[in-house]
């Protein structure tokens, strides 16, 4: 695969690596939303998430929780969020899996907001839905 990621994974394209091993690559995201937002992602190449062999995406779970210490110690944020967006229409817009871990500060601007739709479903059927393909 020739992504940007398989190519920044592979040493082709420069990056700034934060934390790397075999299988998991984390590197400084271009665009900073935030000083030490962090890229973390398998560096063989998956589509998304849903893509993830069961190792390589405890690999990955793992490397983030450590990368986002290291980010929470080195910045002192407020807050930090660590979000992966699956597929186009969640807003994924490199297709090779990452997550991002983006430390943030009161007031910072960066705004991540969830519809609340209280009482709009049927909970007990979504869970059964959900159940049936686990």
């Amino acid at each position: 695969m020739s992504c940007i990621f398989c190519k920044i994974a592979n040493k082709e394209i420069p990056s700034s690596v934060v934390y790397e091993t075999e299988n998991v690559i984390a590197i400084l995201d271009l665009s900073q939303a935030n000083q030490g937002h962090t890229l973390v992602m398998p560096k063989s190449h998956y589509a998304n998430i849903l893509e993830l062999p069961d190792n390589i995406a405890s690999e990955l779970a793992l490397a983030t929780v450590k990368v986002a210490k290291a980010i929470d110690e080195a910045f002192h944020p407020d807050g930090i969020n660590i979000l992966n967006n699956c597929k186009e229409a969640a807003g994924q817009t490199v297709m090779h899996v990452h997550v991002h871990i983006i430390p943030r500060m009161k007031d910072d601007g960066i705004e991540i907001e969830l519809a609340n739709n209280e009482g709009k479903y049927d909970l007990s059927s979504i869970c059964n839905k959900i159940k049936h393909y686990l």
